[in-house]
C-alpha cells in the first residue's frame, strides 16, 4: 500500500470523455495538456461520522470521478478554468501564501486546498506554473465526496506539475489534513478512499497509522445510489462541524467521568482505548454518564471546570462559536453503535455465510436510523427516499456522506435492480419535475472503482 499512484498511458480515441476534456483544454489555452489526473467520488456503505472520532469506515469508490487536464509552464501563475459554465474561471499567483477564503468556498478554493497542502509539504517556495481544465462526473453536494475528490485531484497534479513523489497514503493523509483550509474538519476517509481504492473491492480503512483492507462484497447483490436532489455544502454551514463539536466535548465529559486525563484526549476511540473497553461497554458509559436532554455551555464548563473562554477558544470552531447547546449523549451513543456496526458488516462480508445479504442489509438499516434519530444529520427528503428504496426492493438503506441532503446507499439482489429503479424513478423523481430532470445524474448503479491516478497520452 505504500506505492505512489499509478501513472498510466492510455488511447485519448478510446475514452471520449478525456478526449473532449483535451479539445476543451486546447481551445482554452491554444495548447496541449502535458497529463491528466483523476481522483474519484466515493460512497460510504457503513460508518457515517465516526471517522473523525478515531472509528474505521468502510467505503468504496465509484466511477464518477474529477477529471483534470493540466500543462506545465515558468508563467507564475496557476490557470483553473471548469467544463461546467457555471464554476467561473480562476487565476492566481505561484505564491508562497495562497489564501484560501474560508468564507466563500468556491469550487476553485477546494483545488487550491490541494495545491497548498503539496506546497507546504515540500516547502517549495516557487509552484511550477499550470494551466488547468476541470471536469467532474460527481454530482456536486451529494454526499459523494464531489469536494474531496477535487481537493485530491489538486493534490496530485501539483505533486506532478512539481516534479515531487508521494505514496498514496502519504497523499491522503495530506489531502485530508489540507482540506481544513476551507472550514471542513473531516475524519480523512474520502481522502483516503479515492487514494486507496482498488476496483472490485470496498475497503475498510482504519486511522492512526492509515490503512486500508480489502473487503469482499458479497456475490448476488449490487448497491444503488440515489440522490434526493437537495444540495448540502459542508464548509458553507455549521451542521457539520456542530457534530465534530459535540464529539470532541462528549470525549472529554466521558474522560473526566472516568479518571482520565481528559485535555489531551478530543476523539471518542480514545476514550475507548485508555479504558480498554468493548464498543457495547462504552455504548452503556454513554447511558451512565450523559443525560439525553442537550448540555449548556455553562453545564459544561462547570463539569470541565474551564471558563467560557476556555471552551470557546479550545473546543468550538471557528463557525460553531454561536451554538447554546449541545446533543452529547445522542452523537456519542450513535458514534460507538456505528463503530460496531461497521465491524460487524466486514465480519460478515467476509464470513460469505447464507444469510449475510439480509444482516448486512439490517445493519445498514439500523445505520440509517442511528444517522436520523440520534445523530440528527438527515433530512425529510433522505428519509423519504429510503423509505422508498426499502419498499422497492432493496434489503437495506441509508444515507451515505454527511447528510442534511445527498445521497440514500441501497443493496438490491441483482434480479431485483431493473424493477428497483423503475420503482424508485416512478416513486421519488417522476412526480418532482425538478427532481425528474436531473434524475440520470441522480439514480444509478456502482461497483467498486479504482483509486487516484496519473495518465499520460499513449
Amino acid at each position: 500500500m505504500a506505492e505512489n499512484p499509478p501513472k498510466l498511458k492510455t488511447a485519448l480515441i478510446a475514452n471520449e470523455r478525456l478526449q473532449n476534456l483535451k479539445n476543451t483544454f486546447e481551445t482554452k489555452y491554444g495548447e496541449s495538456p502535458l497529463f491528466y489526473a483523476c481522483a474519484p467520488g466515493r460512497v460510504n456503505l457503513i460508518g457515517e461520522h465516526i471517522d473523525y472520532c478515531g472509528y474505521s469506515v468502510l467505503p468504496m469508490a465509484i466511477e464518477q470521478n474529477i477529471l483534470a487536464a493540466v500543462s506545465v509552464s515558468d508563467s507564475g501563475t496557476i490557470q483553473l478554468a471548469n467544463t461546467n459554465p457555471q464554476y467561473k474561471d480562476f487565476t492566481v499567483p505561484c505564491k508562497e501564501d495562497i489564501a484560501i477564503d474560508r468564507d466563500n468556498p468556491q469550487w476553485h478554493y477546494y483545488f487550491l486546498c490541494g495545491v497548498k497542502g503539496i506546497q507546504e509539504k515540500f516547502g517549495i517556495t516557487h509552484l511550477a506554473g499550470m494551466s488547468c481544465v476541470v471536469d467532474g462526473s460527481v454530482p456536486p453536494s451529494s454526499g459523494l465526496s464531489s469536494s474531496s475528490a477535487l481537493v485530491c485531484c489538486a493534490g496530485l497534479v501539483t505533486m506532478e506539475a512539481n516534479h515531487k513523489s508521494l505514496s498514496k497514503v502519504a497523499l491522503a493523509e495530506i489531502c485530508a489534513k489540507c482540506e481544513r483550509y476551507i472550514g471542513t474538519e473531516g475524519g480523512g476517509m474520502d481522502q483516503s478512499i479515492s487514494f486507496l481504492a482498488e476496483r472490485g473491492t470496498a475497503k475498510l480503512i482504519e486511522f492512526q497509522p492509515l490503512r486500508a483492507t480489502d473487503v469482499k462484497l458479497p456475490d448476488g447483490v449490487v448497491f444503488v445510489i440515489s440522490n434526493c436532489c437537495v444540495e448540502m455544502n459542508k464548509a458553507a454551514s455549521s451542521h457539520f462541524n456542530i457534530r465534530v463539536v459535540e464529539c470532541r466535548i462528549a470525549t472529554k465529559m466521558l474522560a473526566k467521568a472516568r479518571g482520565v486525563e481528559w485535555s489531551r484526549l478530543s476523539k471518542l476511540a480514545q476514550v475507548q482505548t485508555e479504558l480498554k473497553a468493548s464498543l457495547e461497554e462504552m455504548q452503556a458509559l454513554v447511558d451512565e454518564v450523559l443525560h439525553p436532554e442537550p448540555y449548556s455551555q455553562e453545564e459544561i464548563c462547570k463539569a470541565l471546570g474551564i471558563t467560557s473562554e476556555q471552551f470557546c477558544s479550545e473546543l468550538l470552531s471557528a463557525n460553531t462559536q454561536h451554538v447554546k447547546q449541545f446533543k452529547l449523549h445522542q452523537r456519542a451513543k450513535h458514534v460507538y453503535s456505528e463503530a460496531a456496526r461497521v465491524l460487524q458488516f466486514k465480519t460478515l462480508c467476509d464470513s460469505r455465510v447464507a444469510e449475510s445479504m439480509q444482516l448486512l442489509g439490517d445493519l445498514m438499516n439500523q445505520s440509517h436510523a442511528s444517522c436520523r434519530d440520534l445523530y440528527e444529520c438527515s433530512c425529510s427528503e433522505l428519509d423519504q427516499l429510503v423509505d422508498i428504496c426499502l419498499k422497492s426492493g432493496a434489503v437495506g438503506s441509508r444515507l451515505t456522506g454527511a447528510g442534511w441532503g445527498g445521497c440514500a446507499v441501497s443493496m438490491v439482489p441483482n434480479e431485483r435492480v431493473e424493477s428497483f429503479l423503475q420503482a424508485v424513478r416512478e416513486a421519488y423523481y417522476n412526480p418532482d419535475p425538478r427532481r425528474a430532470a436531473m434524475e440520470k445524474q441522480s439514480l444509478f448503479v456502482s461497483g467498486p472503482g479504482g483509486g487516484a491516478a496519473i495518465f499520460l497520452e499513449g
